[in-house]
């Protein structure tokens, strides 16, 4: 009827659209972090590039002897556990924005808006209010990963990589997390989109429902 023709006619508005793009940019939020991540020893720097050293050297440590390959394990290993708590962050935070626009969809689809308007001021709110915390949120990210870096525990592991002609060491952001930060900037002014798309669609149902009375 009239009523399911208007929920999928919804799926085709700018704000549906816009809520689109907040689910793939908070899935790609959360893969860029879980690859920041990395794994526990064994070259713990992007997964991929961690297969292709074990291959391409025979194994992990190869080029180690004894007490060097167990340093190099160990320093791995406390290099994991120090980024480890910002990338568990980061993908807790990226779990929330996937599912904040979802609960939104679903919302919309299910004619809340039509029937209780003022849900739309509401949810205008609440996007300015997470595009604001963004910012803070994004310098935090960044900030801890750079301290990671100019750690001690990275610059003596990087020395040691290098020492052994390895590559891909380096105590510096790497294309997973400047990748998490742009992403999260794009998420940040796509909220401030459908913030403004919520007021208009507002004003729109506001007018609509005022027509019969003016009849």
């Amino acid at each position: 009827g009239s009523l399911e023709r208007r929920r999928c006619l919804y799926l085709h508005t700018g704000r549906a659209f816009c809520q689109m793009v907040e689910v793939l940019l908070a899935v790609l939020i959360l893969v860029c972090s879980s690859v920041s991540c990395g794994s526990a020893g064994g070259y713990t720097g992007l997964p991929a590039l961690g297969s292709i050293y074990y291959y391409q050297y025979g194994g992990a440590y190869s080029g180690f002897g004894g007490a060097e390959g167990e340093r190099a394990q160990q320093l791995d290993q406390r290099f994991y556990l120090l980024k480890l708590p910002i990338a568990r962050a980061a993908m807790v935070v990226g779990g929330c924005l996937l599912v904040f626009p979802c609960v939104l969809i679903l919302v919309s689809v299910l004619q809340v808006p039509w029937h209780f308007p003022a849900w739309l001021l509401i949810e205008c709110t609440l996007y300015i209010a997470i595009a604001v915390s963004t910012v803070p949120a994004l310098y935090y990210f960044l900030h801890s990963l750079l301290s990671v870096y100019n750690s001690s525990v990275c610059k003596e592991r990087e020395q040691l990589y290098q020492s052994k002609g390895y590559q891909g060491f380096w105590c510096s952001l790497h294309g997973a997390e400047i990748a998490a930060g742009l992403l999260g900037c794009m998420a940040a002014m796509a909220y401030l989109l459908s913030a403004g798309l919520a007021v208009r669609d507002y004003r729109t149902i506001h007018e609509q429902k005022q027509k019969p009375l003016q009849l």
